[in-house]
């Protein structure tokens, strides 16, 4: 199934990212939190570099409050005003889309007036409010598969928000509860939740996490990144996530999963070759992806 296009970007002031169909595949990063405005515009300016060499259309990701944190002492994000603030002169001096989490539905309007793309965040992706107030945001809105949930059942989530008024939707996996402390991937997802007819991504970050298997903080396995990447994208994903940081160590949220951007032109060319090389194999045989018939 060719998904429908949605197009992410407010207005004039920012190079618009339409996702879907048979385009390009678009990247979705930055880090997992805004840490300070030098830093946030550092990273922008960064990952831009490398996207334009690669021709690689993306959107900038970080986000003024992590509400899902495992301790109360973790560092949460700067706060709603502070952090659309610094977004907003991301988004000015680079010329790229933003996106942020949306945890609140009090949240909602002033992110909406920012941000170009609103994020659920997976573990409230049944939340009726939350989809809801995304929705009449009237911006193009980042719905992740919870962890807890079957990727056939996320069209209920779907009709909620277009229920609201909303169809320019971005379905992302980001691994599925395996046990305790450990997420795995079905790549069944990625056609799974296509048949809602929308855009699917995968958010390669996230799914190496080992949900809080240090204690009070979630682990990772970041060496894996590459490898599900390349897998996912050969998949059919339409738009790739990945939180990225120049010095993972010390980033005050997701250190243990956050992808070095040292590393970050060689996973996004892999990804790239992987989409191109399945879109040229669509174009031989003259359709889309074979569904074997029982």
């Amino acid at each position: 199934m060719i998904p429908k296009t949605i197009t992410v970007g407010r207005d004039n002031k920012v190079r618009p990212v339409s996702i879907g169909g048979r385009l390009p595949l678009a990247f979705i990063g930055g880090p997992c939190a805004i840490e300070s405005r030098d830093h946030a515009l550092k990273m922008a300016d960064a990952i831009g570099a490398i996207c334009d060499k690669l021709g690689i259309p993306w959107i900038y990701k970080s986000c003024y409050d992590k509400d899902g944190r495992s301790s109360p002492d973790s560092f949460h994000g700067l706060g709603l005003d502070d952090g659309l603030k610094i977004l907003e002169e991301v988004r000015g001096d680079s010329g790229v889309p933003v996106v942020a989490d949306l945890s609140d539905p009090a949240w909602a309007a002033a992110t909406g007036a920012v941000c170009d793309l609103v994020q659920v965040p997976a573990y409230l992706c049944r939340q009726t409010s939350i989809l809801k107030a995304a929705a009449q945001t009237r911006r193009p809105v980042h719905l992740k598969k919870g962890q807890f949930m079957s990727p056939w059942n996320m069209k209920n989530s779907v009709r909620k928000i277009e229920a609201a008024g909303n169809d320019q939707i971005l379905l992302t996996d980001r691994g599925t509860f395996f046990g305790y402390n450990m997420l795995v991937n079905d790549f069944r997802n990625f056609p799974i939740m296509m048949e809602t007819g929308y855009p699917v991504c995968f958010d390669a970050t996230h799914s190496v996490q080992l949900p809080t298997s240090m204690g009070d903080v979630s682990g990772g396995q970041r060496e894996f990144i590459p490898y599900l990447v390349r897998a996912a994208a050969a998949c059919g994903i339409n738009a790739l996530f990945m939180e990225v940081h120049d010095d993972p160590a010390n980033a005050l949220s997701d250190p243990n999963t956050v992808l070095d951007i040292r590393y970050l032109e060689r996973v996004l060319a892999h990804a790239k070759t992987a989409h191109e090389m399945r879109l040229g194999l669509l174009d031989r045989w003259g359709e889309d992806d074979v569904h074997l018939q029982s």
